[in-house]
């Protein structure tokens, strides 16, 4: 896929990418074959003295904060020099991380260019980072859902399993992995060496590894990008994630792009000798930007040869966790879901604001009031009828549509909030739905997509609703 060449004397590699390796990644990527891991590296921060590394910028925080003396330390400061320095103080090793995350707290910090880069690439819905900082979940957030805490976001730790909640390749909305923790207050994240033995012997281990994640990053090709891996941390992480020889022939690789690694003479021997699908790139947040700038260009180009360069692709963006003041609330079964996908995303791009549970938890006290507590304030309420709704007489959409009913019992007479809709061939007459739903008007959504005057309508109601 790409081309290196044999470290020189002076301990340097030089690395060739021509636009057909570009090309080979850039299809790997449109066809959901590659997953990003991301590396500290990549976060450079605007601090108060300028563009900083932020690991490197909260290491010295955090020795203010725990009066260690950094003058005899190694330079550029560590967080693993620092958490050392205090134990060595007898300083107690639970304040480390309760202050790390008052600092990031306090200092706010807006997520890198390359990151929002890497959000922007959409192909992507799967990120593992092996930072602690919640910069890459916020350019997704930021890239993608205007903000909106939208992105799943789940954490490793030694003493709690946490997996992808289902196969990469059935992913609802975008997730980043936390693989060596997440910033807490608890000690359930990487600051030092210590952790990390702790974090990569239990990533190993039968029963605490995540399954679902390792058998992705097993199966996928790997971009690390800006990783800090030691020696042998790279070669044990690349076996780890391989779950095999890094010599037996397989179909998928990796590339590391990152400032050190092709530094490394003996890594770099070894990788060409044992592990020949691995390739290197200097410059992490070069190759981010270069990346991105290819893959624009090739969704510019899709688009216009489509006839789309003016108007854009209706794209389905999943809805918030929360669901906003005055949403359309869309009821369905989860086998309808794709077409639920393509309504949502047609009333979106129409300025109308949906939403719909996407995780279907459908148990629990807690679950109920929020749904019925939605249901009680959303502006209008869209059940979906189908043959799935018709074979289902249990499920909690049913009880959705109870709910609904029950709110329009304290609406006057002609009141419109209930706009039933059918997504196939059901019959009005034929429908299992509530008594109140035979009385209204059933509107015809084949698969899910609206036609104009549907849209309309609805965008009125809203509108009057409003004035």
């Amino acid at each position: 896929m790409m081309n290196t060449e044999l470290p020189d004397p002076s301990g340097t590699m030089a690395t060739s990418f021509d636009d057909d390796a570009w090309e080979d990644l850039l299809n790997y990527i449109e066809e959901k074959r590659v997953i990003p891991i991301i590396g500290p590296e990549l976060l450079k921060v605007e601090t108060e003295s300028g563009p900083r590394a932020l690991y490197e910028w909260l290491a010295e925080k955090l020795a203010a904060r725990l009066n260690v003396d950094i003058s005899a330390l190694p330079q550029p400061l560590q967080l693993n020099d620092v958490v050392c320095g205090y134990l060595t103080a007898h300083g107690r090793r639970e304040e480390a991380y309760t202050r790390l995350r008052t600092i990031m707290r306090e200092a706010a910090f807006a997520p890198p260019l390359p990151l929002r880069q890497l959000a922007q690439i959409t192909d992507f819905n799967l990120y593992v980072s092996t930072t602690f900082d919640p910069l890459m979940e916020q350019a997704v957030n930021l890239e993608r859902f205007g903000g909106t805490a939208n992105t799943e976001v789940i954490a490793y730790a030694p003493n709690r399993v946490a997996d992808l909640p289902v196969a990469r390749d059935d992913l609802q909305r975008p997730v980043v992995y936390h693989l060596l923790g997440r910033l807490s207050a608890s000690p359930t994240y990487v600051i030092s060496d210590e952790d990390m033995l702790e974090f990569i012997c239990a990533l190993q281990s039968e029963h605490l590894t995540p399954e679902k994640l390792f058998h992705a990053l097993e199966h996928n090709h790997l971009l690390v990008i800006g990783s800090d891996f030691s020696n042998w941390l790279a070669r044990l992480f690349l076996r780890m994630t391989k779950r095999r020889r890094l010599s037996d022939p397989r179909d998928v690789g990796e590339i590391f792009a990152d400032d050190h690694t092709m530094r490394d003479v003996r890594l770099v021997s070894f990788l060409q000798q044992v592990s020949i699908r691995t390739r290197m790139f200097s410059g992490a947040a070069v190759f981010v930007d270069e990346l991105h700038r290819r893959w624009m260009a090739r969704h510019a180009k899709q688009a216009a040869a489509a006839g789309s360069a003016s108007a854009p692709p209706v794209r389905f963006l999943p809805p918030a966790r929360e669901m906003p003041e005055n949403a359309i609330f869309i009821s369905y079964a989860r086998e309808d879901l794709p077409a639920v996908q393509k309504l949502k995303a047609s009333l979106d791009a129409a300025g109308l604001t949906t939403w719909f549970d996407l995780d279907r938890l459908e148990s629990g006290d807690d679950y109920d009031r929020k749904i019925r507590g939605n249901i009680a304030r959303c502006s209008f309420f869209l059940p979906i009828v189908s043959a799935t709704t018709q074979r289902r007489h249990e499920g909690y959409f049913r009880r959705e549509w109870n709910y609904a009913v029950d709110r329009t019992r304290g609406m006057a007479d002609g009141a419109v909030f209930i706009l039933p809709i059918c997504i196939d061939d059901t019959t009005e007459a034929a429908a299992v739905v509530p008594e109140k739903f035979k009385a209204m008007h059933f509107a015809r959504l084949p698969a899910g997509e609206p036609p104009t005057e549907f849209t309309r309508r609805l965008q009125d109601l809203f509108n009057s609703q409003r004035a």
